[in-house]
């Protein structure tokens, strides 16, 4: 019988997908979708399925849509008319298959225009997408997130049909093997940001189209936010696993929900969450921001993996049903009685339901309490995958409606699919009230309605509207007046949000918000200026004041988020007033995001960062410091001698305890260092300390600063999951330095290891062993984290046999030809060996070739740059000669220019690299940093960078000014392949100025200038 109804359903849906394709004007026909899941389960009528599920009393389901007129609903957004719009996502397959290629993804608009809970028009607005996981309204067209890029499609006349085909505005989301933790989820945010989300199990490199690798941003798991004018794109947190939801409280505040380690969490820009397995790429930020739920929704007495034999035990079931949630809202809308208002709802896969958290301040942030879950299914084909506010303030819930693993490893099923609407009682006619049509003064007006999709739609409208160049000083009036009148702070909110996206604030307004006496008013004051753009001296300098006075956790946990939009030397009076706050020095969030927003610049100025040490009220940071410290006693032993000396000098015990505990860490896998000044008569001091714990910390450091570990040890905690990932990476190092042979099984045995994969294949680098080129071949394309994957090739480049080993893989397809670099090829080409010269030539035919000038150039200074000599290179010289020379158009370090690349992420520690993009910069530039000509009208010639541009105008950086060029005044525009950056510059330095700014740029980390001072700082 099941068969039979089986059947029967896919001829449904055959027929239904042949009308559809008749009706959808498409250059190409749709796919037909086809099921690849087996039915063990009864399959459900959409009717049957309704009458499964069980809300709250006096709460009413609807079936909005469901097959044959919406299947794999995977994503819902609404826009300005009151319509939701559906992403299908056919494509997305077994694990087998990852992602169908036969089959194409579409995006449908549905309507339901007598409000009585049921579509009654749909139109396909766009049939021929790919790995389609997210879509958003606005700004002329849709956002489509469609690995690996974010697309704009536009339609600017709002007839819903593509006014062109769909632009690239982003890509580089990793679409290979990432499948369930592909990029996904975009969303408005109250700042006129859109905001998306990305999974653990692989590294993306994003930018727009034409940026080169090494200027691209990697992003793993967490969130990120995109300018839809500015077009600047940037990671907002890192962390978790494999978000699937968020959205925004009734106070900005953002939330998003997660899986497995942890369900709910709290954004905070610049902050490091927990991590399912992995390290961040930042390797010194050593503890990480816990959950903010004070629980957990599933029994974690049993491995979260247990649920896929053992089903959802009683246990997990009162829990909340299980770790894995998938789509998220907190509940804005005014149909739902008051007491679910600002609360949060999730999907529970396993658990077929949706969980409610209850969001409270408590501490610093926010902590987010186990309320009764608010709907549940006995459907086995419940898979909830999003949810959203309608205008009406009724709940879309959208059901993938799916059986099996929970990931559909085993098979999809793609004909079925369902949308329910979740309403007490009969919802008030919303009159499909079309927002794009009314007057500036009656959005503005919508900032006080109760229900939060008015709010955040026309908020929106109002903001394109100021982009494209519409006066609103009447509606920044009556936004000013909502601000200054209104008691509600949240309509005070929403009145500085609105504001802010359509350039109706200053500085000096936002400055004066905070002082304000609210503690979110004062919060979002934080975030906008530092949104702004460079954070100006006046703004650090009220940043600083603002401290002093305030006692809201959050406004301070804003402010230290704040650290890290600073320059390095400008963070730390505001870094010390923050670590004053001994109220917050037990809070789980407060002295992290202190840590977090200093930490990039403690190496450089080591001074001010032991001072802060010495002075701070939060023991997590200061023994932070201590462990950042120690981390560079081979490069700055000085600095180590500074902290050592605030030991044994009469401090209390715990005070101690903070700095050794912080250098123990860090020197744990160390075998021997250099012992700092003094240490003989510290650790004797020491050796009479009350504590115990001090006591031991000394005698451990003293056999490190004495006659040192010995190798065995060494290998047994680079063997031994017990030492710590930090602890295993430095007796890596240190037995890889020492050329001991016996670590090449080791290190063989860890490429495929998630945290230390990367150190393996660098380390192995260091030996000439004949199975590793192979070995690293056969596991490449397992290698999911982007800096394995490059670290991968730089080490296949670095030995003629692994080169011809290399060069085998791409000519058969085992490693693609864009997975080497074209710096990697001009490094084998160098070799000069005529037999790879004619492969790299074969393979990549459109590679530049480099002069013979340039040539003997790059080898003049390759022979005079030694390591010999390297290691005598005055790196804080360096710096001041890079200053002089580079920073202006180049950034490193946080600190110079933005005219050029950023060079902090590229291959610096490459010497090859550095000189050939030093002496034939134009040989490898990316597009997005080739020379643009402008002719204008007037006569006038500018060339520069371009760094953004619209319907109107194009701005371009020149080498002395940002200027905005209006379309109508240029008469011809030109893009050329040089480079802006000169030649020969390192011809008229001296030898030891060569020496020592090639030694800085390849430095690690940032040093001090000479004499130990920065001048770096925004005015």
């Amino acid at each position: 019988m099941v068969h039979a109804k089986r059947r029967v359903h896919r001829l449904f849906i055959m027929l239904f997908t042949l009308v559809a394709s008749v009706e959808v004007s498409s250059a190409d026909e749709f796919p037909m979708p086809f099921d690849t899941q087996e039915l063990t389960e009864k399959f459900l009528s959409p009717e049957e399925a309704v009458s499964r599920i069980s809300v709250p009393e006096e709460f009413q389901v609807s079936l909005f849509a469901s097959e044959p007129d919406v299947n794999q609903p995977i994503a819902l957004a609404t826009d300005e008319r009151g319509r939701l719009w559906v992403a299908e996502c056919y494509t997305y397959a077994e694990s087998k298959t990852n992602y169908e290629t036969k089959l194409k993804d579409r995006i449908v608009i549905l309507e339901d225009g007598d409000g009585d809970g049921r579509f009654d028009k749909r139109t396909v607005f766009w049939d021929q997408a790919s790995k389609l996981t997210s879509i958003e309204i606005g700004f002329g067209g849709v956002w489509a997130l469609c690995a690996p890029d974010l697309l704009f499609i536009p339609d600017r006349d709002r007839d819903d049909v593509p006014d062109a085909e769909p632009v690239v505005v982003l890509n580089g989301w990793n679409d290979d093997v990432i499948r369930h933790n592909i990029v996904n989820g975009l969303r408005w945010g109250p700042d006129g940001w859109l905001y998306g989300r990305h999974g653990i199990t692989t590294t993306s490199l994003v930018g727009a189209p034409e940026t080169a690798p090494e200027h691209r941003t990697q992003v793993d798991c967490g969130i990120w936010r995109f300018h839809p004018t500015t077009k600047k794109f940037e990671v907002v947190c890192s962390g978790t696993t494999n978000p699937w939801g968020m959205d925004w409280d009734d106070h900005g505040q953002m939330f998003f929900i997660n899986t497995v380690i942890g369900h709910l969490w709290h954004v905070i820009p610049g902050a490091y969450y927990q991590r399912m397995f992995g390290e961040h790429f930042d390797s010194h930020v050593y503890q990480l921001l816990p959950q903010t739920a004070d629980h957990y929704h599933w029994d974690t007495k049993e491995a979260w993996h247990d649920i896929k034999k053992l089903g959802v035990t009683p246990t997990t079931d009162d829990a909340g049903g299980g770790h894995a949630h998938c789509g998220m809202m907190i509940y804005l809308g005014d149909n739902w009685p008051a007491k679910y208002r600002n609360e949060l709802f999730a999907c529970n896969l396993h658990g077929l339901r949706v969980n409610c958290d209850r969001l409270e301040r408590a501490g610093a942030t926010y902590v987010g309490k186990h309320e009764p879950d608010f709907l549940r299914t006995t459907d086995p084909w419940f898979r909830g995958i999003e949810l959203v506010t309608g205008a009406d303030g009724g709940v879309y819930i959208a059901d993938w409606s799916d059986i099996g693993e929970c990931h559909d490893n085993d098979g999809i099923h793609r004909s079925s699919g369902r949308i329910y609407k979740v309403t007490y009682g009969r919802p008030k006619l919303t009159g499909a009230t079309d927002l794009a049509s009314l007057g500036d003064n009656d959005l503005v007006k919508f900032q006080l309605h109760s229900n939060d999709w008015y709010v955040r739609n026309s908020r929106r409208v109002l903001q394109e509207r100021a982009v494209a160049g519409r006066d609103l000083d009447a509606a920044h009036r009556m936004l000013r007046d909502i601000f200054d009148r209104n008691d509600d702070v949240t309509r005070k909110l929403r009145a500085m949000w609105t504001l802010y996206v359509t350039g109706g604030v200053t500085e000096p307004w936002l400055l004066k918000q905070l002082g304000h006496e609210n503690e979110h008013v004062r919060t979002w004051a934080v975030k906008l200026l530092v949104d702004s753009g460079t954070v100006t001296t006046t703004v650090r300098k009220a940043f600083e004041a603002r401290v002093t006075t305030e006692s809201s956790g959050l406004v301070l946990t804003f402010l230290a988020s704040a650290l890290r939009q600073l320059p390095n030397g400008d963070r730390w009076d505001l870094a010390i007033a923050l670590a004053d706050k001994e109220a917050f020095s037990g809070d789980p969030t407060y002295p992290l995001m202190v840590w977090y927003g200093i930490e990039p610049a403690v190496a450089e100025y080591p001074t001010q960062a032991i001072q802060l040490a010495a002075a701070s009220k939060l023991p997590l940071v200061r023994e932070h410091i201590a462990r950042r410290i120690t981390s560079e006693i081979e490069r700055q032993p000085s600095a180590v001698d500074q902290l050592v000396a605030l030991l044994g000098v009469g401090r209390e015990e715990s005070f101690e305890r903070d700095i050794l505990a912080g250098m123990e860490v860090s020197l744990k896998g160390w075998r021997k260092a250099e012992a700092p000044k003094n240490w003989t008569a510290i650790a004797a001091t020491l050796a009479k300390s009350p504590d115990e714990r001090n006591r031991s910390i000394s005698r451990d450091l003293s056999v490190v600063f004495g006659d040192g570990r010995a190798m065995d040890e060494l290998y047994q905690i680079a063997k031994g999951n017990e030492s710590g990932l930090s602890a295993r990476r430095a007796a890596i190092h240190t037995l890889v330095e020492a050329r001991d042979e016996s670590i090449v099984p080791l290190l063989q045995n860890l490429l495929s290891d998630r945290d230390l994969g990367t150190d393996a294949i660098r380390g192995l680098a260091a030996f000439d062993d004949p199975k590793t080129p192979q070995l690293i071949i056969e596991r490449y394309n397992s290698f999911r984290r982007e800096p394995t994957r490059r670290e991968a090739i730089t080490t296949l480049t670095a030995r003629q046999p692994s080169i011809e080993a290399l060069l085998a893989a791409v000519s058969t397809g085992k490693i693609g030809r864009d997975q080497v670099s074209p710096f990697q090829l001009r490094q084998m080409q160098l070799l000069g060996n005529a037999a790879i010269n004619e492969k790299i030539d074969r393979l990549w035919p459109e590679l530049k070739a480099i002069s013979s000038e340039k040539l003997t150039r790059i080898g003049h200074y390759r022979e005079q740059l030694t390591p010999e000599v390297l290691a005598m290179a005055d790196l804080s010289e360096g710096r001041a000669i890079f200053n002089q020379n580079c920073g202006k158009c180049h950034r490193l370090f946080g600190t110079g220019g933005q005219i050029g690349p950023d060079l902090t992420g590229s291959q610096r520690n490459n010497l090859n690299y550095l000189l050939e993009n030093t002496v034939d910069p134009s040989a490898t530039v990316s597009k997005n940093f080739h020379l643009s000509i402008a002719l204008m009208t007037d006569g006038r010639v500018v060339s520069g960078i371009v760094t953004e541009e619209n319907d109107r105008t194009i701005t371009m950086q020149t080498a002395t000014e940002r200027i905005v060029l209006l379309r109508d005044d240029i008469e011809e525009f030109r893009i050329s392949n040089l480079s802006m950056m000169p030649e020969r510059q390192l011809d008229v330095m001296t030898s030891d100025q060569v020496r020592d700014l090639i030694g800085y740029l390849m430095s690690p980390s940032q040093v001090p200038l000479p004499g130990g001072t920065s001048t770096e700082s925004n005015d």
